[in-house]
């Protein structure tokens, strides 16, 4: 779909655990003037359900598994997939591809993501649609 781009991550797992660079400057803006977020969800939530006009989104799903619904508002076409710890890949999604996530585990959802502007209560580019119940 035009408008997401995915980025399979290298992750380095040893006895320890793993580390793997998630949000580097190459692969969202080369100034990272937005914000980094992590967002939770129960087994069974759908949260997002929403498009902006200007604002640029990466996801990755750093425990869990999540259900992605995208919806080109301009189009109407619709494209879904699944993000997990277990394949750690980041999800850009840009201006006008609606986005809506469901936790698909058994356990919490934890999503880090990156917008690559900072929320402003007054101007904060949001707009309701509905793309998974």
């Amino acid at each position: 779909m035009k408008g997401i781009e995915i980025k399979e991550l290298i992750v380095h797992r040893d006895n320890r655990g793993w580390l793997a660079e998630i949000f580097r400057p190459e692969d969202v803006n080369k100034t990272m003037n937005g914000q980094v977020t992590i967002t939770t969800a129960n087994p069974g939530i759908v949260k997002a359900n929403h498009y902006h006009k200007r604002k640029h989104e990466w996801y990755c799903v750093i425990k869990g598994k999540m259900k992605l619904v995208l919806k080109d508002i301009k189009t109407g076409k619709k494209e879904e997939m699944i993000l997990s710890e277990n394949e750690l890949k980041i999800v850009k999604i840009g201006p006008n591809i609606a986005h809506g996530l469901k936790n698909i585990g058994n356990e919490m959802l934890w999503l880090l993501m990156y917008i690559d502007e900072t929320f402003d209560k007054d101007d904060p580019d949001t707009y309701t649609e509905i793309v998974i119940e």
